[in-house]
């Protein structure tokens, strides 16, 4: 049997149900679609590590198999809720074999019921009736018993399923992304051979075309013919795939009742999975499942052995899935659906005769047989040369076994279906194999379904939209480049902006990339309202949707009323506000909030799609002028925001690409590593935490690298842009960025390093040695000798010798002119680069002292003076000087302190970068120096406190003690600016965390063994001291070595038994004669334990963390310590020079200041510099010729690292091992064949010679001698015979459509040479039909018109009498009068009523210098928009729809009219409903207002966007109520109306020169 399998009809528009780029919200979650595979292996040890591993399964926190079980127990609810078999309820024997049913089941398969309703009935079984729905019986998991580790999912469904069930079973509950292609493989069912090259060329194109697009392969299931060579395909791409994301969806749909071994299949709870066993030798008529596809929905109508029983589910799942919407929102257009035919026989034919009426492209491969061959050879040649010896010929060639077995009328069957398929050119694509040595099938594919885009009702910058479309969803950028973005098509950059936005919503770097290169401009295309929309589209249960809707849900006004789903409730300040919570609050909002609560509730009432672009760029215009207002600010920085998004949602190449095209890079750079690492913390998932983590690490490198080689290049422009306050990243610096993104590698460079040292030194000179600097210090006479050196004396005399120097140079020889002093050098600066010192003079006395004494390091060495000589003094009160009242030195100590104080708020209040107090406060907070000061302040103020009064003071003493401690715990922090000691300091800082995950286990073990002792040693102990003491204290003591002698024995005199006295432990347990009466043995082993689990095993698991930690700080000493300088250079530089107490004068000056009003002089002028706009961007494009040539410098580094070059040279070796396997299965066979095809030439021009021979000397005559020939399968022009050369190809096409519309009555086939009468067609006997209804039909017209559903009507069966009218057009393969109102001619009109276009302000709308014109339309609901057309009724000036849309009034106008009209046609129609004796002839007239008509705006209004109002009329149709929607369209070459009534329009526009 062929494989005949419908193709689905064209989709029409649908409402989106799920989104690609989204991550299936609606849809079971992935670990459920497992959750019906392998029952009984879930329960093993390796299938349960597994899951655990999933990152699903973390997400969810399904965390045991039960979970699994019991979405087993729903998934069988909903089967059996929705889901059902068919089984025969009426045993009817048969005459032909005794003991089976007319359904193919034997007797013992029927119920009792069955059997017995049968004996009692004698009826004719039929299908419909005696076969009824119940719940199905076999559902769940197939596993291939001797085909490896190969399970599928499966279920048994009747042929009466919807098909929405079907399609939600697959999505929903099996898992599956819903596909952006649909291909359905058709061909042969039985098995055959192919070429090996053809089959290696199809296994490539289909697997790659299923894979770049996300296609669902759907064909019969089955082991044989087609099936096989798909199933083939699919166990190669499993093999060569390394990720699941690749691995690609096929699903057999075959007969239930073909299924050999389907008896094992059955399980009324279902069988997860269940083992089947394919037996080819023992199949007979039946077929096996193929073990390659991976879904298979068995159809059932109740009966067995019998094929075919899929085909018309298949073909309403197919047009069900077509009519979903792909991918996006956004993108906004139907699944496309594909057939790919692969041999095949008449089935086949059938399959693609109606495909193609139903619009759905097919690609045939040449070179696999039989039919596809024979369309293959017919596809290129005109339709008039395809006559039925021509088809003759190729069933010779190519059905050359069952030749005979053809009657005649199926060959005219089979031409006329030929013909139909080759007249659709648009749908068919051949792929020859041969002649497309550089093209694959996929792309034949691809390009098969954007060729037939055009003929589906999309034309001109239409149809190129929507082919963009398809390849963007897709993501073949080759396609894209090879087929749309050709010479002979224009782009705009406006009409690619909704591409644009698809591509970055789905996650298309190719595209976004090309788009570029075609001429997008992001500060066009990137608007506040293209931005809202992005971050509107972000998938769901990812990080960043949480985040934002957890500020779009915090952050609602409660006076707005949102009207829109909260999660398209997204606003630019609620992104603001995540990415200040994800940056840190040193850095501005990136976007400002709306400008009141009144604008915001207009944004949310307006009638705005956020998610769905408009389907032309002026909706789109006409939407972006609707949505002005929505944001303050227009977007400056495109490339930045967009490189924000697409790092918030962790898409790397696409933040790639904007990275590189974006400015300011480092600090991008920094920001996407804050970012990445501030989520890579906050998500749970952990494998998109590591990739997170790896992202963080890849843009770290790139800063680094970056400015890197722009320290190199110049040392001070590089280390401008790290003090550079950015205003694109929230006014902060490199620096700050680098800091708070924890990058070490960034500060620890030698770059970074160079300018901090300079800022740490200040005015000094770096050489300066500290004992200089402390003697200095002490002896400030000292400071203007030459102990110390300054940099400005440093670079003066530089610059001043290297003037004099080059003046000296270029003096003549003999001149007497002397060198010119100082002020000389000044014009020579001018030739240096620019920089910030320029006019630089020696340092005056006052300068040099006040240069030294404000650089941070000399203010570090006076506070670590002071500190300590506040330790001192601190210590000399507490253990010398603590009176009852206070002395002075007491008095010094408190005031010292205050002055601490007053230096802490300082800090707190100390605002330089205008961050704001809520902001700094924050700041100050996260430093644990910064905490630990404030809590020994205030220690201190409540030691103070308790000293003052006499009942306390001894308290207060204690807890000054405790508090002298914590700053000498302070004193850490002053030394980690020491190279030596500031990462010991940081390795105390790590194990003290280590420490305190020990102590937990410690406490543990104390807590455990405390209080087992204490009830086995100790009755009844009141005292809690002493319970203190002997559960906690003396176990710890025991850690270090003090074993109490209470465990095995007890001294009387050491301890009270009744535990009265308080000094003392009570007595373990003794007898009378005061000897132990616990078990010593078990006391002793306790202590054994303990002490081998707290000193051995605890002990040394804490040794090996430190020495750990130890390790890893050690090994990046020089970096961790370098990384620590920051924050306390920061922290001296922004200090008041004078040290505590001394500190307070700088305070009062610094209150005063700011109670003046004044700014204050302490600023970060080292730390934070603003550049003005020119200084900016000759910065900023210096960093981008730098960022280039480090790119360049990148590339080829990896094209010549060592994985690359593997890389190139496995594609090299895949590439020649597939040439050298084609040519070692084909060449020999090929060669063969060749050298036969030259030998039966070359014998046939031998036996021909042989034959003109001996007829010349008449040995025979030449008609008794055998024709001698080779049929060639690909016939020339020559071979045609003549009479096909004279016929006319042009005659009625629409007219010989096999079915006639809204019937099931088939026409009799009438290839093109026997349309005519005169033309004799033996045999010719059309059926006659004449409905009972036969009446005028509202959709009336053009040869594109559509099939009505009227209903069918039996055919009639009486003969045509001989005085009937004939259709002058010729045969129609029907006879009688069809629905038409009677014999002969029928009258019809098209009225094309048109009027000139106008704007909002009553000007004539124009375009290339000439006035447009519109015309009415109308629409049925689910219909296309037409004109007002239709049959005449008796008696009628105007066809029923117009009279629908006109009153009377209207229509005498329009009589009047009439007479002046402008005849456009006149003539016959070919239109589907004609018959051999009836047919329609139309008159197509032009009926034009002019401005002056009373009536020009009667029918619709115009609208205030200056198009028409669809104005919606009810009317009676046939009994059935109906809208009928009428508007005014522009006339233009895009729209799907205009095309199809292209010819009229085009005579209408030239008679009234508008334009066209």
């Amino acid at each position: 049997m062929d494989g005949a399998l419908t193709m689905s009809e064209k989709a029409t528009p649908a409402k989106h149900k799920s989104s690609a780029d989204e991550q299936n919200i609606n849809r079971v979650h992935p670990l459920q679609a497992e959750l019906y595979d392998q029952c009984k292996t879930m329960y093993n040890t390796d299938m349960l590590n597994i899951i655990k591993r999933s990152p699903s399964f973390i997400r969810t926190g399904q965390s045991s198999a039960k979970i699994v079980s019991a979405e087993q127990d729903q998934f069988r609810k909903w089967i059996r809720d929705n889901i059902r078999k068919k089984e025969c309820t009426y045993f009817s024997e048969r005459q032909t074999a005794g003991s089976v049913c007319e359904c193919g089941y034997p007797k013992e398969h029927h119920s009792e019921e069955a059997i017995n309703l049968g004996h009692l009935h004698s009826e004719s079984w039929n299908a419909l009736k005696h076969c009824q729905q119940v719940p199905t019986d076999a559902f769940g998991d197939i596993a291939f018993k001797g085909q490896g580790q190969k399970t599928a999912k499966y279920a048994r469904v009747s042929n009466d399923t919807a098909p929405a069930t079907l399609y939600h079973l697959m999505t929903e509950y099996w898992g599956l992304t819903p596909p952006h292609l649909l291909i359905s493989v058709t061909g042969g069912a039985k098995n055959f051979h192919l070429k090996p090259g053809l089959r290696v060329m199809f296994r490539r194109g289909l697997i790659k075309v299923a894979q770049s697009t996300g296609a669902w392969i759907i064909t019969g299931g089955t082991f044989a013919g087609v099936m096989k060579h798909v199933g083939e395909s699919v166990r190669h791409c499993k093999m060569t795939s390394r990720s699941k994301k690749q691995q690609i969806v096929s699903i057999g749909i075959a007969s239930w009742g073909i299924v050999h071994n389907r008896k094992g299949l059955i399980s009324e709870e279902g069988s997860f999975p269940v083992e089947y066993y394919m037996d080819e030798a023992s199949q007979g008529r039946l077929s096996c499942l193929d073990h390659n596809h991976t879904h298979f929905i068995l159809v059932d109508n109740g009966t067995h052995g019998q094929y075919g029983v899929e085909i018309p589910l298949r073909a309403q799942l197919e047009k069900y899935i077509s009519k979903q919407r792909m991918g996006t929102e956004d993108v906004g257009i139907e699944i496309p659906i594909v057939c790919v035919v692969l041999e095949g026989g008449p089935g086949t034919l059938n399959t693609i005769y109606n495909a193609m009426e139903n619009g759905t492209p097919c690609v045939i491969v040449e070179g696999s047989g039989r039919v596809a061959d024979v369309l293959a050879n017919a596809a290129d040649l005109p339709v008039a040369q395809i006559t039925i010896s021509f088809i003759q010929k190729q069933l010779r060639v190519f059905f050359a076994e069952t030749y005979t077995n053809f009657s005649e009328q199926e060959i005219i069957s089979w031409t006329k279906k030929i013909q139909d398929i080759v007249r659709m050119r648009d749908q068919l694509t051949v792929y020859r194999a041969e002649k497309s040595r550089n093209d694959e099938l996929d792309v034949a594919i691809l390009e098969a379904l954007l060729k037939a885009s055009s003929s589906c009702g999309h034309k001109g910058q239409e149809n190129l939209d929507h082919q963009l479309k398809l390849a963007v969803a897709w993501d073949r950028v080759d396609i894209a480049k090879s087929n749309i973005f050709t010479d002979d098509k224009h782009w705009k950059s406006y009409h690619l902006h909704q591409a644009m936005f698809a591509a970055l919503v789905s996650d298309k770097p190719g595209f976004v990339e090309l788009f570029q290169e075609k001429g997008v401009n992001l500060q066009e295309f990137l608007t506040p309202e293209i931005l809202m929309r992005l971050y509107n589209n972000i998938p769901p249960y990812t990080l960043l949707h949480k985040k934002l809707q957890k500020v779009v849900q915090g952050g609602k006004h409660p006076h707005v009323t949102d009207t829109t789903d909260s999660k398209r409730n997204v606003h630019l300040h609620h992104v603001s506000m995540v990415l200040q919570e994800l940056l840190g609050e040193f850095t501005e909002p990136l976007y400002r909030k709306l400008k009141d609560v009144q604008e915001r509730k207009k944004v949310n009432n307006t009638a705005i799609k956020i998610n769905i672009l408009p389907s032309s760029p002026q909706e789109m215009q006409q939407t972006y002028s609707q949505e002005s207002g929505i944001c303050e600010q227009e977007v400056e920085n495109p490339e930045r925001d967009l490189f924000i998004w697409a790092i918030l949602q962790k898409r790397k190449d696409l933040a790639s690409i904007f990275w590189v095209q974006a400015m300011d890079s480092i600090d991008a750079s920094l920001v996407a590593c804050k970012i990445l690492k501030k989520m890579s913390c906050e998500e749970n998932d952990t494998d998109l935490s590591e990739e997170m983590g790896e992202l963080a690490q890849e843009y770290e490198d790139r800063a680094v690298g970056l400015f890197t080689e722009c320290y190199r290049k110049h040392t001070k422009r590089a280390q401008k842009l790290l003090i550079r306050v950015s205003s694109t990243w929230g006014n902060t610096t490199c620096l700050r960025l680098a800091l708070e993104a924890e990058s070490q590698k960034f500060m620890a460079l030698g770059g970074v390093q160079a300018l901090l040292t300079k800022i740490w030194w200040g005015e000094l000179s770096v050489d300066t040695n500290t004992w200089q600097v402390l003697l200095c210090l002490l002896l400030w006479p000292a400071i203007y000798s030459n102990l110390i050196t300054f940099r400005q004396d440093e670079e003066w005399r530089k610059k001043k010798l290297s003037s004099d120097n080059e003046l000296i140079a270029n003096l003549p020889e003999n001149s007497n002119v002397k060198p010119c002093t100082g002020q000389c050098s000044i014009s020579r600066t001018a030739l240096l680069p620019q920089s910030d010192d320029v006019d630089l003079k020696p340092l005056t006395h006052w300068q040099k002292l006040q240069t030294f004494y404000t650089a941070p390091v000399v203010v570090f060495y006076w506070n670590v003076l002071a500190y300590f000589g506040f330790l001192w003094l601190f210590s000399y009160v507490l253990l010398i000087d603590f009176q009852q009242q206070p002395s002075g030195r007491e008095y010094l100590l408190y005031f010292w302190l205050s002055t601490l104080v007053c230096e802490e708020i300082r800090q707190l209040f100390y605002d330089p970068g205008g961050f704001g107090f809520r902001r700094k406060a924050l700041l100050y907070i996260s430093s644990a120096w910064n905490c630990m000061d404030v809590a020994a302040i205030l220690i201190f103020v409540m030691g103070l406190l308790c000293r003052f009064f006499p009942s306390t003071l001894y308290l207060g003493r204690i807890i000054l003690a405790l508090d002298f401690i914590i700053y000498c715990l302070r004193v850490m922090h002053i030394f980690t600016v020491s190279k030596t000691l500031g990462p010991k300091i940081i390795m105390v800082q790590m194990m003290m965390k280590d420490i305190f995950f020990f102590l937990f286990l410690l406490v543990l073990a104390i807590v455990a063994y405390g209080v087992a002792k204490q009830g086995i040693l100790i009755h009844n102990e009141q005292r809690l001291d002493w319970i203190f003491q002997g559960v906690l204290y003396q176990p710890y003591r025991m850690i270090f070595g003090e074993i109490p002698t209470d465990v095995s024995c007890f001294d009387l005199s050491q301890c009270t038994v009744n535990g009265t006295d308080p000094y003392k432990p009570m007595c373990p347990e003794h007898d009378s004669e005061n000897n132990p009466n616990f078990p010593e043995w078990l006391t002793t082993i306790l202590l054994c334990l303990y002490l081998l689990f707290s000193n051995i095993l605890l002990l040394n698991l804490l040794i090996a963390m430190f020495n750990y930690t130890f390790q890893v700080v050690q090994d990046n000493t020089d970096i961790i310590w370098k990384f620590q300088r920051y924050p306390l250079i920061e922290e001296y530089y922004c200090r008041p020079p004078a040290p505590p107490p001394f500190i307070i004068f700088s305070h009062i000056f610094l209150l005063i200041e700011q109670l003046a009003q004044r700014k204050p002089r302490w600023k970060h002028k080292k730390f934070k510099k603003l550049l003005d706009e020119k200084e900016e961007a000759e910065l900023l494009a210096w960093e981008a010729i730098i960022k280039e040539n480090y790119l360049i410098k990148q590339k080829r580094h990896e094209s010549q690292s060592l994985n690359q070059q593997i890389n190139y040279t496995m594609v090299k070796m895949d590439a020649v091992a597939e040439a050298l396997d084609i040519n070692r299965e084909g060449s020999k066979m090929e060669q063969r064949m060749s050298h036969l095809e030259e030998q039966m030439m070359q014998t046939v021009k031998t036996l021909n010679w042989i034959v003109n021979t001996l007829v010349e000397n008449n040995f025979g005559s030449r008609e008794s001698a055998s024709a001698l020939g080779i049929s060639d399968s690909k016939a020339t022009e020559e071979e045609i015979e003549p009479e096909a050369k004279e016929l006319k190809p042009m005659c009625h096409v629409h007219a010989r459509s096999l079915v006639y519309p809204g019937t099931n009555i088939n026409r009799f086939p009438v290839p093109d040479e026997k349309v005519p009468w005169k033309v004799k067609f033996d045999g010719y006997a059309p059926p006659v039909y004449t409905t009972e209804t036969a009446g005028g039909d509202h959709s009336a017209g053009l040869a594109e018109s559509k099939s009505f559903k009227i209903g069918d009507a039996g055919p009639d069966t009486h003969r045509l009498e001989e005085l009937l009218p004939l259709n002058p057009h010729g045969r129609t393969g029907l006879g009688g009068r069809g629905s038409l109102c009677c014999y002969g001619r029928n009258m019809a009109m098209d009225p094309i009523i048109t009027r000139f276009k106008r704007n909002s302000d009553n000007s004539a709308t124009a375009k290339n210098g000439k006035r447009l014109l519109e015309f009415l339309v109308i629409r049925y609901p689910g219909e296309d928009w037409t004109l007002p057309a239709g049959i005449l009724d008796a008696g009628k000036m105007f066809p029923r729809n117009m009279m629908f849309i006109l009153n009377e009034k209207m229509l005498d106008m329009f009589q009047k009219l009439q007479k002046k009209a402008l005849e456009v046609y006149k003539g016959y129609e070919d239109d589907s409903r004609n018959t051999d004796n009836a047919w329609i002839e139309t008159v197509a007239f032009n009926l034009h207002l002019d401005d002056d008509n009373p009536y020009i705006n009667s029918i619709t209004s115009r609208g205030s966007s200056e198009t028409s109002i669809e104005m919606k009329i009810p009317v009676m149709v046939e009994g059935i109520a109906k809208q009928l929607a009428v508007q005014w369209k522009t006339v233009e070459q895009g729209d799907p109306v205009c095309a199809r009534y292209k010819a009229y329009l085009q005579v209408v526009t030239d008679f009234h020169g508008a334009c066209f």
